[in-house]
């Protein structure tokens, strides 16, 4: 790639989206597209919207926050349509602040980060284009420029709404510069960015004896005043606080509750009607979003001071638990350890899983619902089939517990010990124990762990190394069952032979003697066992494989040995069963002969090839799953 063309191009590209006119050329351009007058709110979620929504289970799943934020599918949702597409419809809920409430390292700085980051290229999009009237410090709505006596009949000439009143700086400009013509006023298409702070505001709490006001509503040049004569001349004032330039954008304010009381009574006015005070001058309108965050104890503190009832009634307070997905907890995992400089070590299969297990298991509420332990829900909540358990299940025990991922270990934590794995010397590769051992060692160090919890932790612990070997058998049962694949096959059609003529009450004729013979009970079942379905389960599962059947025929496909993931797992367990002495005798012996080695060659090729591992986690994991088998 030739760097310094791309960059010219992208000059190129930013050159071709300015746009410059005078007020009469916006009002024409309003005339075709109503899209810049919309408010900040509404490019929030026109923003998020323009990546696409989609439905699953009658859930929707915004994908703007897919790419960043894993297993929060509920929350985000909750938050779209609660918060961002009722404010954007101007509903009430658009005067009042965005609280993300959850514990840390939940993904809440993650959601603000990215709602910057998309206005800014929103902003360079023909839907998301935003107009400021030229050199206003606040960038503000052209629109503020018509007189409020007019604005009923323009609104209904425009088909778009004006609300808020020109800045102190663009009242003084109209005058001295454009002469009160108004038409003549110029007008420039602006980006968002936060680097140039345009549209983006963050305020960030420090020591409140050194914190000043100024931080948030600008303030006096007083280098200035002997030029222009007085504290309230608009040229004397910077209006450069962050409420001034978050203006058509987003203000987040990082740790809310932690800030200063004096800091927070600017927003009581803002939220409520839109504008704050700022110097000697007359109340400044700002469209603005305030999104903050904070944690739970911070939180409880804030709502137990009566103190706060005022800004507490302005604030809408969203949840953000941590995530109770194993697979999505794997995938925060994976995306953090792809940002580090230490992608050259191998991650073996299953290592960042064990980890996933550990810190959900930590996370869940035991339910009430008999017959319903904490693996069996993990599983649950990752969309596993559990037997005698349904969706209805399921949904109750998400709703069991309004504050279920409010505790637990962090991915920070995780993140941390799994670094401390992988910077240890001459390491090629780190497999799941490694991960364990790292977390466990970890757990001494743990600053706010008590006694009982780091019990508990440890016990989830050992869960997950036994969660652990359920899969490194599963693992090397695959690899050896796929070099017998034709044994896999012949078994799997002798199945699906004898359920037939099960369920069709029918003889089976035996292919090389050609005797009718009953339907091989203890074959059907010494498969179905491998999978747990039980006596009383058998027909439906076995009715359900026929139904299966039946559907693949109608659409012209054929049923084969991958069509069906329990029943492929059943013969392979059975397989695996009846291979079990030779996957022991092959996996532990320390002097294997010609055909032992054929086989740990062909085994662990496959694992490489098909699984994801290296050469040296391939030989520990046999060398593992040897010593599982004799114990």
């Amino acid at each position: 790639m030739d760097i310094f063309k791309r960059i010219a191009e992208y000059q190129a590209e930013s050159e071709k989206l300015a746009w410059m006119g005078q007020f009469k050329d916006y009002i024409e351009l309003l005339k075709n597209d109503k899209s810049p007058a919309m408010t900040a709110h509404s490019r929030v979620y026109e923003m998020i919207e323009s990546y696409g929504v989609e439905e699953v289970n009658g859930r929707k799943k915004y994908k703007f926050f897919e790419q960043e934020i894993f297993g929060l599918d509920r929350s985000v949702e909750k938050l779209v349509e609660e918060y961002f597409h009722s404010s954007a419809r101007r509903l009430d809920v658009r005067k009042r602040i965005l609280l993300l409430m959850g514990p840390v390292s939940g993904g809440k700085s993650t959601i603000v980060t990215m709602l910057k980051k998309g206005l800014e290229k929103f902003s360079r999009t023909d839907k998301g284009a935003v107009y400021a009237i030229k050199g206003c410090p606040m960038h503000e709505d052209p629109l503020h420029l018509i007189p409020h006596e007019l604005r009923p009949e323009i609104e209904k000439e425009l088909g778009v709404r004006i609300e808020g009143n020109l800045c102190p700086s663009c009242q003084m400009r109209l005058q001295t510069e454009y002469g009160g013509n108004i038409e003549s006023v110029l007008v420039e298409r602006v980006f968002i960015s936060e680097d140039n702070r345009v549209g983006i505001g963050t305020f960030s709490p420090s020591d409140p004896k050194s914190q000043d006001i100024a931080d948030l509503t600008g303030s006096i040049d007083f280098s200035t005043i002997t030029e222009f004569g007085s504290e309230s001349d608009p040229r004397a004032y910077r209006f450069d606080g962050e409420l001034n330039k978050a203006n058509r954008g987003l203000m987040e304010f990082q740790e809310m509750l932690k800030c200063d009381e004096k800091f927070l009574w600017n927003l009581l006015s803002l939220t409520q009607e839109g504008n704050f005070k700022a110097g000697r001058f007359a109340l400044i309108s700002a469209d603005e979003l305030i999104i903050a965050h904070t944690n739970e104890s911070e939180y409880k503190s804030f709502i137990s001071n009566k103190k706060n009832e005022a800004l507490q009634s302005r604030m809408i307070v969203m949840p953000i638990p941590y995530n109770l997905k194993v697979s999505d907890e794997e995938k925060i995992y994976t995306k953090l350890i792809a940002q580090s400089d230490m992608r050259h070590i191998h991650i073996a299969p299953h290592a960042l899983r064990a980890a996933a297990i550990f810190s959900i298991l930590t996370r869940l509420k035991e339910t009430k619902k008999q017959g319903m332990d904490l693996v069996k829900k993990m599983r649950m909540y990752d969309g596993e089939e559990v037997e005698g358990f349904k969706e209805a299940d399921l949904k109750e025990m998400q709703s069991e517990y309004v504050e279920e991922g409010m505790t637990g270990i962090d991915p920070r934590y995780v993140i941390n010990r799994i670094s401390s794995a992988l910077i240890k010397q001459d390491m090629q590769c780190i497999n799941a124990l490694d991960v364990l051992r790292a977390l466990k060692d970890g757990l001494d160090q743990h600053p706010s762990i008590t006694k009982d919890e780091r019990e508990r932790y440890l016990n989830f612990i050992s869960v997950a190394r036994k969660e652990y070997d359920l899969l490194a058998k599963k693992e090397i049962q695959k690899a050896f069952v796929y070099s017998f694949e034709e044994s896999a096959r012949t078994l799997f059609e002798n199945y699906l032979d004898n359920i037939e003529s099960y369920c069709n009450w029918a003889k089976i004729k035996d292919p090389l003697t050609g005797e009718e013979m009953d339907p091989d009970e203890r074959l059907m079942r010494s498969i179905e066992e491998q999978i747990g379905v039980s006596e009383n389960a058998k027909k439906a599962f076995r009715e359900e494989i026929l139904i299966r059947i039946s559907s693949y025929s109608r659409k012209g496909k054929k049923f084969d040995f991958t069509s069906h993931e329990r029943l492929r797992e059943a013969v392979e367990k059975k397989l695996f069963t009846d291979l079990k002495d030779i996957v022991k005798i092959t996996t532990s012996t320390k002097t294997p002969d010609e055909l032992q080695l054929k086989r740990i060659n062909e085994v662990t090729k496959r694992l490489m090839d098909e699984h994801g591992y290296c050469p040296v986690c391939s030989n520990e994991l046999l060398r593992y799953v040897g010593s599982l088998l004799n114990r």
